[in-house]
């Protein structure tokens, strides 16, 4: 019903696998994921979740695994993009008089929006985040020593050096660490509005009625920068591609190891950006609760993992790491249940917080969000601005954006539905629904 097989034919190597309901609305971004099942080395399949959309190389909610070669367009260039939840011990009826004035205070606090920027870091303290990943910025005062366990890959990817980013990348990148920049990027006070699995909520510290708060950004310019200098570098090495977008490097070669570790810079810098933001978002709420993160989790992204006994670099843009129960990389609270995996709706919809399962065949990811159905100038055309706001405002839903055009592009009627997406990955046993959030206040850039 939600598993169609697209045999390999042609130059395809593998077979190709679409995750949804309905094939008709993303011919586009199908073909995208056969050019990808056409790449050298690659294993098993190539799979598409249910929110594939069209997207550079790559189709978004596209993932596969590579016995020995490394794309950037199967990462895409927002490198680390991810989700953040934090929990406080607050119920919703004490809170609901404050949450238009703690909006306002986030806003003031977080620098959102492009061209936003922080407080400069000095190279040292750059170099030490990207290399040595989020344990460096709590050092420097940005959190807790116990946020490690509750971030991938423990808020570290190695290796990871300096050597290997341009003089650009690091220029665009030192003045953005701590920003929430635009686009699909948002800073959400939400509330848990349904319980899926009361036991596996109770492991994760969530319960109905609770305040939570979701971020969800990555490594801006920085990671921008990174994709673009190493797509130029691959542009003209492979000759036999069935899109330019796709160029790649052997893993084991020099360029692949090079892109690598600028490509792990990046997602460290991503998970010490969620984490500087984190700090911000604790100073505002200090006043009410305690802040705790429930999880981290990263999209956009390759990693080297072991697959029916096989060493491959699984790459997943705009897909999630969807570990099952007892894996050693999740931390030890959360072994028994699975990883975390939040799963954002766009502007005035839900979020699902879900759990990974040992059922999952498609290199244990699931989905990131809810997909595009419109592109971003067809949203400005098609959409109207006082109508988006006014549907959010009859829902009770604060917005706080620095740019109206931003407004519009990520309006909820520009995207698929979040609960049909996260219903079909349920249903396939890719990830299993914990909890529902809804928005109640949201910062755009």
């Amino acid at each position: 019903m939600y598993i169609h097989k697209i045999k390999k034919t042609g130059n395809m190597k593998v077979d190709a696998f679409v995750l949804t309901d309905n094939l008709s609305e993303i011919s586009e971004a199908i073909e995208q994921l056969k050019n990808v099942a056409s790449l050298p080395t690659i294993v098993k399949a190539a799979y598409a979740m249910p929110d594939i959309h069209w997207g550079y190389g790559f189709p978004i909610g596209g993932v596969a695994a590579f016995s020995n070669i490394i794309s950037p367009g199967g990462v895409g260039f927002d490198i680390n993009c991810g989700v953040r939840l934090l929990k406080t011990q607050i119920d919703y009826n004490d809170f609901k008089k404050y949450i238009e004035s703690t909006i306002k205070e986030l806003y003031d606090v977080i620098p959102v929006g492009v061209g936003a920027t922080s407080k400069k870091f000095d190279k040292k303290s750059f170099k030490k985040i990207i290399e040595e990943g989020t344990k460096r910025a709590i050092e420097m005062g940005y959190g807790l020593s116990e946020d490690l366990e509750y971030i991938e890959d423990f808020g570290k990817i190695s290796p990871a050096s300096m050597e290997d980013i341009s003089k650009t990348a690091y220029e665009r990148g030192r003045e953005e660490l701590g920003t929430l920049g635009a686009g699909n990027h948002f800073i959400e006070i939400q509330k848990v509005e349904e319980i899926y699995d009361e036991k596996k909520a109770n492991i994760l510290g969530l319960y109905k009625n609770q305040i939570v708060i979701m971020i969800h950004t990555g490594s801006r310019g920085f990671g921008h920068q990174i994709a673009t200098d190493y797509i130029k570098l691959m542009r003209n090495l492979n000759s036999d591609l069935p899109d330019k977008q796709l160029a790649y490097a052997y893993f084991d070669s020099d360029l692949g190891q090079k892109y690598y570790s600028a490509m792990n810079c990046a997602a460290n810098y991503a998970f010490s950006n969620r984490q500087i933001i984190t700090h911000y978002i604790r100073k505002v709420f200090s006043k009410y609760s305690k802040v705790e993160i429930v999880y981290d989790v990263a999209h956009n992204i390759a990693k080297v993992e072991i697959h029916d006994n096989q060493k491959v670099i699984v790459h997943r843009k705009g897909a999630t790491r969807a570990f099952g129960p007892n894996n050693p990389d999740i931390p030890e609270k959360y072994k028994s249940i699975g990883q975390p995996v939040l799963i954002p709706g766009n502007m005035g919809t839900a979020s699902y917080v879900m759990v990974g399962t040992n059922k999952n065949f498609a290199f244990s990811s699931t989905a990131h969000g809810a997909g595009r159905v419109l592109g971003r100038r067809q949203a400005l055309k098609k959409l109207s601005l006082n109508q988006v706001l006014s549907n959010l405002q009859k829902r009770g839903i604060i917005v706080k954006s620095k740019s109206k055009k931003t407004i519009l592009e990520e309006a909820p009627d520009a995207y698929k539905k979040i609960d049909r997406v996260v219903e079909i990955v349920d249903k396939l046993n890719l990830s299993k629904k914990v909890a529902k959030l809804i928005p109640l206040g949201v910062i755009k850039g």
